[in-house]
């Protein structure tokens, strides 16, 4: 299936849509060994040699990552000042990532990255109006009436902006945290409203972008976007075209992909199992051990509650179980001299063996009536 040129470098990966018509009008694409300069072109990519800077574009599995972008961190793949980029949270991917848009050099918050071309264009451009959710503290104690310019819109250098959604938060002495949701997508736009104004924003976080949410991701963590959540934007806005074969979390909630590999490294390194673990399994690797045999004077002595023979079955279970580091021989020298020497408190077994006793030395009601039955008849 034949497709324009810019769109096929797009959804390889190699850059948005745009940028890969810089990359065409500046002669760096070949199209079966020849230049292409031209933006109309289309091509097969099942089919025919595509090659930006003489490598060869191969098709990989698009990837949809939501990345809590920390503080003083530059939303690009490299940056000429050395200053630290979202690259260097986004390696373990596996793939050549983008950010979807923006954020501030100053400002955190969820930040979408993908090698899905359309599906970066798609909630960039101003006609999809995607939603992002901001949360803000500004200088000075706002009320309900000064959010009025927000909601209505305010008069820029690049012209009016489209009504936000605003909110009070809460009062922080003579400080405000607000909350606003912007449906387009302006340098800065946060920051110069606040200034336009007269409220100077001194903080300010984007807390959902396309309803993907940073919530449970901390700042320089990432995870994959969950099945429900590309089914929400593909509804919303369009993008993903297909979902199936994409990288994506599981749909039951995110997936922290740092903490997972930390924890599989931790795991190696060492043995999981306990001391207690490792003597049992010495034990049984010696054989089955033999029950202890009671003393005489233990086993003569009347029956305790539990000591009956479903006790005894009970103990003789145990004490065939493999010995752990805590049974020292202290300890069973002590519960030997316990068992002798604690008088047994009497139980249901010699409740029995009394009644035995009694019945084979006392004589029965009936025998000892007999005598006196015969002796009336004598009389």
């Amino acid at each position: 299936m034949e497709e324009r040129l810019q769109k096929i470098i797009a959804r390889a990966g190699v850059a948005s849509r745009r940028a890969s018509e810089e990359l065409i009008l500046a002669g760096r694409v070949r199209v079966n060994g020849r230049v292409v300069t031209e933006l109309g072109l289309k091509a097969d990519r099942q089919k025919d040699r595509i090659e930006v800077d003489g490598k060869r574009l191969v098709s990989e599995a698009p990837v949809y990552v939501a990345l809590h972008k920390p503080r003083n961190v530059v939303s690009t793949m490299r940056d000429p000042e050395g200053r630290p980029t979202v690259a260097d949270h986004v390696r373990g991917t596996g793939a050549r990532l983008y950010p979807v848009g923006r954020l501030d050099f100053a400002t955190s918050g969820i930040l979408l990255m993908t090698n899905d071309g359309d599906f970066a264009n798609a909630l960039l451009h101003p006609r999809g109006g995607v939603p992002k959710t901001y949360v803000l503290k500004v200088q000075g104690v706002m009320s309900e009436d000064d959010l009025t310019p927000w909601r209505e819109g305010i008069r820029l250098e690049d012209g009016v902006t489209l009504p936000a959604e605003a909110r009070l938060l809460r009062h922080e002495g003579d400080k405000t945290w607000l909350e606003v949701t912007l449906r387009e997508g302006r340098n800065q736009q946060i920051r110069r409203m606040g200034e336009a104004t007269g409220w100077p924003v001194m903080r300010l976080a984007r807390t959902t972008f396309a309803g993907v949410s940073s919530e449970r991701l901390r700042p320089g963590e990432w995870r994959a976007l969950t099945v429900d959540e590309l089914l929400h934007i593909r509804e919303a806005f369009g993008v993903p075209k297909r979902i199936r074969g994409a990288v994506m979390g599981a749909s039951s909630g995110p997936v922290d992909h740092r903490r997972t590999a930390s924890s599989a490294r931790s795991g190696a390194k060492a043995s999981p199992r306990p001391a207690q673990e490792a003597a049992g399994a010495a034990a049984r690797s010696r054989g089955p051990a033999q029950p202890r045999v009671r003393s005489r004077a233990n086993a003569d002595a009347p029956s305790a509650p539990g000591q009956g023979p479903a006790g005894r079955m009970a103990r003789a279970r145990t004490d065939a179980a493999p010995s752990t580091p805590a049974r020292s021989q202290a300890g069973r020298t002590a519960r030997s001299r316990t068992d002798v020497a604690a008088p047994a408190t009497p139980g249901p077994g010699a409740a029995r063996s009394a009644r035995s006793v009694r019945s084979e030395t006392k004589p029965r009601a009936a025998e000892t009536r007999a005598p006196r039955a015969r002796g009336r008849e004598r009389r």
